[in-house]
């Protein structure tokens, strides 16, 4: 009972102790305070760039970039053996640098032009209107699609309907598939056109150059569009002057009543020629009608011509005739007072008297000619006299009217000039030389362009590489993962106390870390070293690992770190203190039916829980015993408290295996114990979970001592190079480092015995 109450008191003086010894550690500040604000270095590199730092990160995603190389080159083999053979067919075209200029006769002349404008016959080469004019040519549309995959997709997107809209498609087909190369150094231009069809890339190929060059001839056609635009205008405003000066001649003409019949003369003097042309005639005939006249009055009977022609007297006279006869024959029977006779004499009156009329209006008729005649005569000769006078006077005003004839005249012969120098233009635009020549024809293409292998193998692992390149920097940039000693530092704070590296292929940790010469003892051994210089009093008495997160190797660290002392000599208590999942007893391979949870329950003594590994060391191993219902308040208790006051007296180093931080117990434990060990497994641990933990331990007012960080690959580190050193130099390493330090662990003689000797290092 005495025994029980003194381990009471011991534990009742230890635990204030040990929260002392943790808010007071003489530990060295930490390389980067921990701040809750997230704010401390991330371990990327500075805004220079480190060469070393990249060739650590390729070293590191080796294998990703490997993986992204042979997916592109997979897809790139993959595309060309899949993808469609296209065929390609060149002309040769000769483009002559010249410039068409109007010169006199409207002929056209070649002049050389700035090397500028080749480039413009190239992009012209380049142009949608061309690519229409070929697949015009080549009748290309609907029924009719050029053989292309880029240009198929294109037609199909082309928005519309109709021929033009076909068309329109099947010249953006062409322009996707047309490859205008100039060769440097000449005017020779090649024109590649490429399809699937090599009947259809040599027809379009051809109708390119052919298309260029009739567009080229059109172009000459409309050189001479300025000169015929101006000679257009000249002839409008020569039009409207001329038209002008018409209307002026008119409206004088009008006004003084001058009406000209031709270039020589006036209406009035060709009205004065014609009217003394008339008069003669005029008298001609008044002379002609007077003597008929004069004949007829001279004429006593009825024996003139005029007459004797005349039909009614010639049938009066015919009836008279019979009438007599018959008179003649009556009167030999009738007397000439018989009334038949009488009647009849009484006929041959009337007949007589009406040729004595008709005879009477022959006269009549001659004599009225002949005063028309003599009349018209007279009046012709008014008519001539006034004419004549008219005449001299419009010769007097004839002398303006000239005037404004000549203006008329001129501009009607600058009108007429202009306008056959018009005709000669448009003539002469299209004639000359083409400026753009057919060098080699495209020819039927017997083998496939593309697609390339090797090239498209070349490309795909070139894209593939930078691609590669690029996905490890952005994993390096996202990812959380803490890999090297660096980037725990940074996402902790904490300092570094040892680096422990994954153990050989085809070895266990526990056989590794076992044999004295391989690169995991090594590793502890220079962890040990700096734990024995953490503090001014060298290793803590009691010392708790714990981790971020679980299977972070903080068992395997607490197994490495207390057979390293031990080997020296000391005397270390391992104590699995995870009641939650133990894995030491599962690691060192023995029972676990008796320890920490049998003894906190006063099931067992101390002495029962205690079990010893090696024969060889003073290492001595609490396992966890049988898993307790409620470890908190297991833990709680004052047991365990007494257990690590006692421990410390008896042993030099007491190793707590803890739970993760993030567990309550852990949080106890750590204040329990004077120093706190944090783990992070490299690759596995990230900076949120760590950090995470770190906040749950500054709760508790603990302050981790340092880090470990544990399955390590130097390989794949940011050091870019193994932990440890060659075997050859390891014994002289353990002899000089480790025998100084363990004088002030109090046991100088027997570590100085246990150096020289080396019986843990043999």
């Amino acid at each position: 009972m005495a025994e029980h109450h003194e381990d009471e008191a011991r534990a009742a003086d230890f635990t204030p102790a040990s929260r002392s010894m943790v808010e007071s550690s003489a530990c060295p500040p930490s390389r980067y305070p921990y701040r809750d604000s997230g704010d401390e270095p991330t371990g990327e590199p500075d805004a220079n760039f480190d060469f070393r730092y990249a060739l650590s990160v390729l070293n590191k995603r080796k294998w990703v970039i490997a993986g992204v190389v042979a997916t592109c080159a997979v897809l790139g083999l993959l595309k060309a053996l899949i993808e469609t053979p296209l065929y390609t067919a060149t002309i040769r075209l000769q483009i002559d640098r010249s410039a068409p200029q109007i010169i006199k006769g409207g002929d056209v002349e070649q002049q050389p032009t700035d090397a500028s404008d080749y480039g413009t016959e190239i992009e012209l080469l380049r142009s949608l209107s061309l690519a229409e004019r070929v697949a015009s040519m080549t009748h290309l549309g609907t029924n009719n699609k050029p053989a292309t995959g880029e240009g198929e997709e294109a037609a199909s997107n082309t928005q519309g309907g109709g021929k033009h809209a076909d068309q329109e498609g099947a010249a953006v087909a062409i322009l996707n598939a047309v490859v205008v190369k100039p060769i440097g150094g000449t005017r020779l231009v090649d024109i590649s056109y490429t399809s699937r069809d090599p009947a259809q890339a040599q027809q379009i190929a051809n109708a390119y150059g052919e298309a260029y060059s009739a567009a080229n001839l059109d172009k000459r056609f409309q050189a001479n569009a300025y000169a015929k635009s101006f000679l257009e205008d000249q002839l409008k405003q020569l039009k409207l002057r001329l038209e002008g000066s018409e209307k002026a001649l008119l409206a004088f003409a009008e006004r003084e009543q001058i009406v000209a019949t031709n270039d020589k003369g006036s209406v009035a003097e060709s009205n004065l020629a014609a009217a003394n042309s008339a008069l003669g005639s005029i008298i001609a005939e008044r002379m002609k009608n007077e003597q008929l006249w004069r004949q007829a009055e001279r004429a006593a009977g009825i024996e003139m011509p005029q007459i004797l022609t005349n039909k009614a007297i010639e049938d009066l006279r015919n009836r008279r005739s019979q009438i007599t006869t018959e008179y003649q024959e009556k009167l030999e029977t009738f007397r000439p007072d018989y009334p038949a006779m009488v009647q009849l004499a009484n006929r041959i009156k009337e007949i007589d008297h009406q040729i004595g009329i008709e005879v009477k209006a022959i006269k009549s008729s001659l004599k009225a000619a002949y005063d028309a005649s003599f009349n018209q005569e007279n009046e012709m000769k008014q008519r001539i006299e006034k004419l004549r006078i008219e005449t001299l006077d419009l010769q007097k005003r004839s002398i303006e009217y000239n005037i404004l004839k000549r203006e008329v005249d001129t501009t009607r012969s600058l009108y007429e000039s202009l306008l056959q120098r018009y005709k000669e233009v448009d003539v002469a635009s299209g004639v000359g030389a083409n400026r753009v020549f057919i060098i080699d024809k495209a020819r039927l293409p017997v083998t496939p362009s593309s697609p390339n292998t090797p090239k498209t193998l070349l490309v795909a692992v070139a894209l593939g590489v930078a691609l590669g390149v690029v996905s490890a920097f952005a994993l390096e940039k996202f990812d959380d993962l803490i890999y090297s000693p660096d980037d725990a530092e940074a996402a902790s704070g904490l300092a570094l106390i040892g680096v422990i590296p994954k153990a050989k292929e085809g070895l266990t940790f526990e056989v590794d870390v076992a044999d004295q010469r391989s690169r995991i003892a090594e590793a502890f051994r220079s962890a040990c070293m700096s734990l024995q210089l953490s503090t001014e009093s060298g290793v803590p008495k009691t010392l708790a690992i714990t981790s971020a997160a679980q299977a972070e190797g903080k068992t395997s660290t607490a197994i490495g770190i207390a057979r390293q002392f031990a080997a020296i000599g000391l005397k270390v208590l391992l104590v699995d203190a995870d009641l939650r999942r133990p894995t030491l007893h599962l690691k060192l391979g023995i029972e676990n039916d008796v320890g920490l949870s049998t003894y906190l329950t006063n099931h067992c003594a101390i002495h029962e829980a205690l079990r010893k590994i090696d024969p060889a060391l003073d290492l001595h191993v609490i396992t966890s015993g049988p898993l307790p219902p409620n470890p908190v308040e297991l833990l709680h208790g004052p047991s365990l408290a007494s257990l690590l006051s006692t421990g410390g007296e008896v042993f030099d180093l007491v190793l707590i295996d803890a739970p993760p931080a993030w567990v309550a117990d852990t949080l106890l434990l750590s204040s329990m114990a004077k120093a706190t060990l944090f783990v992070i497994a490299s690759g596995e641990g990230r900076t949120g979970q760590v950090r995470y933990a770190l906040k749950r331990l500054a709760q508790a007012r603990v302050r981790p001592l340092g880090l470990m960080l544990t399955k390590y690959d130097g390989k794949t580190g940011n050091y870019g190079f193994e932990y440890g050193y060659g075997d050859a130099y390891l014994p002289d390493f353990a002899e000089s480092s480790m025998a100084e330090p363990h004088e002030k662990l109090g046991g100088a003689s027997k570590a100085a015995r246990a150096l020289s000797e080396g019986p843990a290092f043999a």
